[in-house]
């Protein structure tokens, strides 16, 4: 009778060795998934002049690696190209699958037809021209590309050019169909990605065409709005009584054509002409209601009567003489609000003060506002030129004029004449047309980035020229002022300084002139705020952005 051993039982059940396989693979695909991020960055930063096996250097390794990444990433490339990234592809896949489950089992019968995927990319990459950054004597592929690519060239009954194309062409497709059998798909997972990338594409185009169609649908329910409503308003037209001549008041025909012109020309008017129509309304028109915006027009009626009263005598055209009986004082009434009325007739009476008596032949009588402004020259309150003209010093008028004897003293002050003459500067002068487009693109510069306001002034000097921004309501100054260098960039300018002005509501824009004026030291030792002041040891500075000299007290 024969003795029978019972077997051992397994140390693990089924249940719990099929977890460990698991886990297993996993950690398996991780390690591979690993390995081929190290590859990946070991490759993308090969370096040349790294130091490796083929080649001694002194210069530290350039590869994220290390050494070791250097020495491993140089015969890679020297061998297989770029076909040395197919083998961090191919891990990458495999370590994906081990990890997901998914295909793991044909891991092994694939692996084993991985060098000739790598092959096959090594010599598609050696049909293509290496670019200028590509320094190696070999081609893409390294030199097994450029070996097996020149033996294929060898013995194709094709020229040389015809048969890189040919070739180029069929190794992409042999390479594609290797690398699908290398990284593990079957028929159903290729015809699976095929049914997906397709029904992918159906799925855009037809939400393409779905779009297209809404959009051709809502711009043609617009077209038909707008021919209704165009049939309407003939229809209403056609319905509207025709206006006798003396049937309506004239101030509303003139608000109703004033209006009309504004709306078809669809042009912003200048600013040298928006100070003067303010002041062209002498009188309210009857019909109209008052001017919801009196405060800005006061302020602007405000600083046009301050201008006209710091005229300069030389600015004034030869006109007859002017007193106040001569010129009836235009009457201003707007809407008494906060005392505003008063001092708008205050201004009206400093407007009335006698100026100086000029000549002229003849002088239009007609009553009313528009005499006066016809009779007087026009204020330009936006574009204000420096009108002071420094006056010559005691010490410049006593150079100037000959000396009949001469000095006794042993110390002599240096001749002014020793300077150079302010008269060999040259000065560039923009013409008011040339500021007041300059204003206008700066407004719609800012309007460009949401800033609301008016260009009220502008102020050329010898080096910039400022710019007086009157914001609008609720608007900060900061914002404007986080602006400068967005506004120099679209302004074409080096710079921008942009500030508020001390006393004021406005806010400062300050460009630089295209045309810079040399400031002489002549002009500015020879002027009376120099030679004529009180100053113990005065020092001149230069000029302010009017073009005024600038003397400092040591």
């Amino acid at each position: 009778m024969a003795y029978q051993a019972r077997h051992r039982d397994p140390l693990f059940d089924s249940d719990t060795q099929a977890i460990i396989e698991r886990r297993g693979k996993e950690l398996l695909g991780m390690v591979l998934l690993g390995v081929a991020i190290l590859m990946a960055l070991m490759l993308g930063s090969y370096s040349p002049d790294d130091p490796n096996w083929l080649s001694a250097t002194d210069s530290p390794a350039r590869n994220l690696l290390g050494p070791l990444g250097a020495a491993l990433a140089s015969p890679l490339y020297v061998i297989a190209g770029y076909g040395a990234w197919a083998i961090a592809a191919v891990l990458a896949f495999w370590g994906l699958r081990f990890v997901v489950h998914f295909g793991e089992e044909r891991a092994l019968g694939r692996l084993i037809f991985a060098p000739i995927g790598v092959a096959f990319v090594s010599v598609f990459a050696s049909t293509h021209v290496p670019g200028a950054d590509w320094t190696h004597s070999f081609g893409l592929g390294g030199l097994f590309g450029d070996t097996v690519l020149g033996a294929i060239l060898g013995v194709l009954p094709v020229s040389p050019g015809l048969g890189l194309k040919v070739l180029s062409l069929a190794l992409a497709i042999g390479a594609v169909a290797m690398g699908a059998f290398v990284l593990g798909f079957n028929r159903d997972e290729i015809w699976a990605y095929v049914r997906y990338v397709g029904g992918g594409l159906i799925l855009i185009y037809h939400g393409f065409l779905s779009l297209l169609g809404h959009g051709a649908s809502t711009g043609l329910q617009m077209a038909r709005d707008a021919r209704r409503r165009a049939a309407e308003r003939r229809e209403l037209n056609e319905h509207l009584p025709e206006v006798e001549p003396g049937s309506v008041n004239d101030a509303v025909l003139r608000a109703t054509r004033g209006f009309r012109d504004s709306a078809v020309t669809g042009q912003k008017p200048g600013l040298l002409q928006r100070m003067p129509s303010l002041l062209r309304k002498s009188e309210p028109d009857a019909g109209l209601a008052p001017h919801n915006e009196t405060d800005r027009i006061s302020a602007r009626i405000a600083d046009a009567v301050k201008s006209r009263v710091r005229r300069p005598e030389g600015l004034a055209r030869a006109e007859p003489p002017v007193t106040a009986e001569d010129v009836p004082s235009p009457r201003i009434t707007m809407l008494d609000e906060d005392g505003e009325l008063a001092e708008l007739r205050a201004l009206d009476e400093q407007m009335t003060m006698p100026e100086p008596e000029l000549v002229n032949t003849h002088i239009p009588q007609s009553s009313g506002f528009q005499s006066s402004r016809a009779a007087t020259p026009e204020s330009k309150a936006v574009v204000q030129h420096s009108a002071r003209k420094s006056a010559p010093s005691k010490r410049a008028r006593a150079e100037a004029q000959p000396s009949l004897f001469d000095s006794a003293g042993n110390f002599e002050i240096p001749a002014l004449s020793l300077l150079a003459d302010p008269a060999s500067v040259e000065r560039h002068h923009l013409s008011d047309e040339a500021l007041e487009e300059n204003a206008r693109m700066l407004e719609s510069v800012l309007d460009d980035y949401g800033v609301k306001g008016e260009i009220v002034s502008v102020r050329p000097g010898p080096v910039v020229t400022m710019y007086e921004l009157e914001p609008a309501p609720g608007l900060k100054a900061s914002r404007v002022i986080g602006l400068a260098d967005d506004i120099a960039r679209s302004m074409s300018a080096l710079s921008t300084r942009v500030s508020t002005v001390p006393g004021r509501s406005v806010i400062g824009i300050e460009l630089p002139n295209e045309n810079r004026e040399k400031v002489v030291l002549r002009e500015i030792l020879s002027g009376r705020d120099y030679g004529d002041g009180n100053q113990r040891l005065p020092l001149a500075l230069g000029k302010n952005i009017g073009g005024d000299p600038v003397v400092a007290n040591l």
